[in-house]
């Protein structure tokens, strides 16, 4: 064995020994100060607060197939009907998952209108009975009692049983799509969490919405449907274990995002757009069809199940959760005139993107140095419910716009219209955005006929619920920022066309209707936020029924998108960055053709020769300083002490299976292995590969030999030391790749490059920085 170690670790376990001190730079520059009284103060495993640092306890996904002589053999011993069949199995998988992503949307919309409805009823009956005898300081209080109690439960469930399921999951999907695996994203645990946690905070009032959390889901539901087994049920169905693979897995992942989008929408096209555009980097066109197909029949479950609860059995119109209701062509007609003031709001829509991220990001950055115990997220999730419904309550009870009722008294019950103090016959305008589910209010503004919300309640209402929606989201509930961001929009869009009737040159009755302005504010609000384009466009327009809007809503987002990028990123990407995430973006950073592969790789390399002796490989493996995962192998020359020349590539999962199963030389020899290891072995023990710690070696057993020449990828890929860093990263991205070796001019191994060493550069306000990896 090559006797060498490496300078900086990369691993998904942390090091509790190095944890508080810095690691050194490679360049050398200013490093951030880490002391150890500043880890006592704070909780073990925090995530780290500066967006300087890189996590090492991040892996990669093995996206690139494992060629071994296992694989190969298994591959050219089958079939071109089992190839067939394999092909048909990836259908059904992507049907399965679509209609389990659809159950999870109708179980969640069902459960969330039945609670919704009960809570706001009772206080609605409530505030009646007070409003005539006086009192209503008791109606404030039930309201915030019933709202802090269901986020409460919300709350408690994802704190302490799962922190993963906090959020909407967009973050961790995406950085799973990526190539990054992300600790417990994909379990089934998270999945109820995440299920049970958005009922409760969506039914309690908090301005969230329940659409984010559906892309998790069906990520989850894809990752566990694929896999013919339940490791956390510890079941297994014995089927589809040939899918038992990242390679396979991630793909699936990537369908079951589309499918929760579709179903969170009515998208199903916008869904298939999500995954190509936020997530997955390897796309083909089979891919893209069994994609589309999990998203079509998701919304065709979700549309199917909904029809029966609804009385309407057969009658398909309810594509998703969120539907914006048709928009007439008569009614919403727009001119060439009104292009440059939907530019225009595209750019207020970029301008308050960027701001809520801002104020967002310090939120952030706060609850990661002072509320990371699990019961003073608790407390600040219920003190943020409480706040909202004293906020929402005070803004109805000082609101004096009353609206009359429209239609019969069954509507008006229907849509929890409060009177309070306006005359019979009328309802507070106020109470109609803030006494409702976020969906209802979102189509309430799109819809409502013109004078239906004067200009100061629009721009009360948006300022409030900005400031709410910033302040909600990062809490520890599971909470989409879909629906808050177009309810934003669409109130400070409204209040935009409203605005526009008083000019008095104006007098076309195209400017009459308030709703097409709430329409292109809620996309530019949502767009300035999140940062999409073209899912975003496509969502808006399916969402809407009317593909008329579709050019004024791409230009709406494309200018929210430029405008907001110039201030603060997307919402995601600062999350992602605040959690340290590896992420690799599309392209190397621009400035760094004058970096080489020599400069970036990590070296020197732990390498292990053809036949190596077991004791080597366990001491390595447990080496908690290193916690590699690669280990090249190579051919030493006895006589030489350079490095040896690169004959393959070995992963620590496969040799803790090895070790597992005691594949050793001399068992081999004296015929004491019952079977020879086949590739089902390693499928087997896939996601959840033992830790070496639990593998029991004997002092004879460490004598022995082990062969390593049939279980490593003989064929892994390399550049050389002088190869660009651009050119590194394009192979390393687009191929999907775990580890690329660099060797010199005689194929010797000088260098490894993993995701962290690519991760770390990136374009900062001085030029290309370098980031600090930490054992986080």
């Amino acid at each position: 064995m090559a006797n060498i170690t490496k300078k900086v670790s990369w691993s998904s376990r942390g090091d509790d020994s190095a944890r508080g001190e810095a690691t050194p730079l490679l360049n050398g520059t200013e490093e951030v100060k880490y002391t150890r009284q500043d880890s006592v103060r704070t909780r073990p495993k925090e995530i780290p607060h500066n967006e300087k640092l890189l996590s090492l306890k991040y892996e990669s996904l093995d996206y690139d197939n494992i060629e071994n002589q296992l694989f190969l053999e298994e591959e050219r011993r089958m079939s071109h009907m089992n190839f067939r069949c394999l092909e048909i199995s990836r259908w059904v998988v992507c049907g399965l998952i679509g209609v389990l992503t659809g159950l999870i949307a109708c179980f969640i919309d069902v459960v969330v209108e039945q609670l919704a409805g009960k809570k706001y009823s009772i206080i609605k009956e409530n505030i009646e009975k007070f409003t005539e005898v006086g009192g209503l300081s008791i109606s404030l209080l039930l309201w915030a009692v019933l709202n802090s109690a269901l986020v409460m439960v919300g709350s408690i469930i994802v704190a302490f049983f799962e922190p993963i399921a906090a959020g909407s999951g967009i973050p961790q999907i995406k950085c799973y799509l990526n190539g990054v695996k992300i600790p417990r994203v994909v379990r089934l645990k998270t999945l109820m969490v995440k299920v049970c946690g958005v009922i409760c905070s969506v039914a309690g009032g908090l301005a969230v919405g329940k659409e984010g959390p559906m892309i998790h889901s069906g990520a989850v539901v894809a990752a566990g449907v694929s896999q013919g087994r339940s490791t956390s049920l510890k079941r297994d169905f014995k089927i589809f274990e040939y899918f038992r693979r990242d390679t396979e897995k991630r793909d699936f992942v990537s369908a079951g995002a589309a499918a929760g989008v579709s179903a969170a929408f009515g998208a199903p096209v916008g869904g298939v757009l999500f995954s190509l555009e936020e997530g997955a980097s390897f796309w083909n066109q089979m891919l893209t069809w069994r994609i589309f197909f999990a998203s079509m029949i998701s919304t065709f479950t979700l549309n199917f199940f909904l029809s029966i609860y609804n009385g309407h059995p057969g009658n398909l119109s309810y594509p998703g959760l969120i539907n914006f209701g048709s928009f007439d062509n008569d009614k919403l007609n727009y001119t060439l005139y009104e292009i440059p003031l939907f530019i225009l709001m595209g750019a207020v829509g970029g301008l308050l993107g960027a701001l809520f991220n801002f104020l967002n990001y310090w939120l952030t950055i706060f609850r990661i140095r002072y509320v990371h115990r699990p019961c003073l997220q608790v407390m600040e999730a219920m003190l943020v419910s409480a706040v909202t419904a004293t906020v929402s309550f005070t803004m109805i009870y000082f609101s004096n716009d009353c609206q009359p009722l429209p239609g019969p008294p069954e509507k008006t019950q229907e849509d929890n219209h409060l009177q309070l103090f306006c005359a019979d016959g009328e309802y507070n305008s106020m109470a109609s955005a803030f006494f409702n589910t976020p969906e209802r209010s979102v189509i309430s503004l799109f819809h409502s006929p013109p004078g239906s919300y004067n200009p100061l309640t629009l721009g009360v209402f948006t300022l409030t619920y900005f400031f709410l929606a910033c302040w909600t989201y990062g809490l520890a509930v599971s909470a989409g920022v879909f629906i808050p961001s177009l309810l934003i929009g669409a109130a400070w869009g409204r209040l935009f066309g409203i605005l526009l009737t008083y000019i008095p040159s104006i007098s076309s009755p195209t400017w009459a209707d308030p709703g097409k302005y709430a329409l292109i504010g809620a996309a530019a609000q949502l767009g300035g936020i999140v940062r999409m384009t073209l899912s975003l466009t496509v969502i808006m327009v399916e969402a809407t029924g009317n593909v008329t809007y579709g050019l004024p809503i791409m230009l709406a987002l494309m200018t929210a998108k430029i405008v907001g990028d110039y201030f603060a990123e997307g919402l995601y990407d600062i999350h992602i960055k605040l959690q340290s995430v590896p992420f690799l973006h599309w392209d190397a950073p621009a400035t760094s053709h004058w970096l080489t592969a020599r400069e970036v790789m990590s070296s020197p390399v732990t390498c292990f020769s053809r036949v190596e002796k077991v004791g080597t490989i366990v001491d390595v493996l447990s080496n908690t300083s290193t916690n590699h995962n690669g280990f090249p192998v190579v051919i030493q020359d006895a006589a030489s002490d350079e490095p040896g020349k690169i004959c393959g590539l070995i992963l620590r999962s496969q040799l803790i299976v090895l070790l597992k199963h005691k594949v050793f030389v001399e068992r081999a020899r004296s015929r004491l292995s019952q079977r020879k290891l086949q590739l089902k072995d390693f499928r087997d023990a896939y996601p959840r590969f033992p830790p070496i710690q639990s593998i029991h070696v004997s002092q004879d057993e460490r004598e022995c030999m082990m062969d390593l020449s049939e279980f490593m990828n003989a064929t892994p890929y390399t550049v050389p030391q002088e190869t660009s860093l651009p050119r590194v990263f394009k192979l390393f991205r687009a191929l999907g790749l775990r580890h690329l070796l660099v060797v010199d001019s005689e194929n010797r191994v000088v260098g490894l490059v993993t995701r962290k060493d690519l991760a770390r550069y990136h374009l900062g306000k001085h030029g290309l920085e370098e980031l600090q990896l930490a054992q986080t």
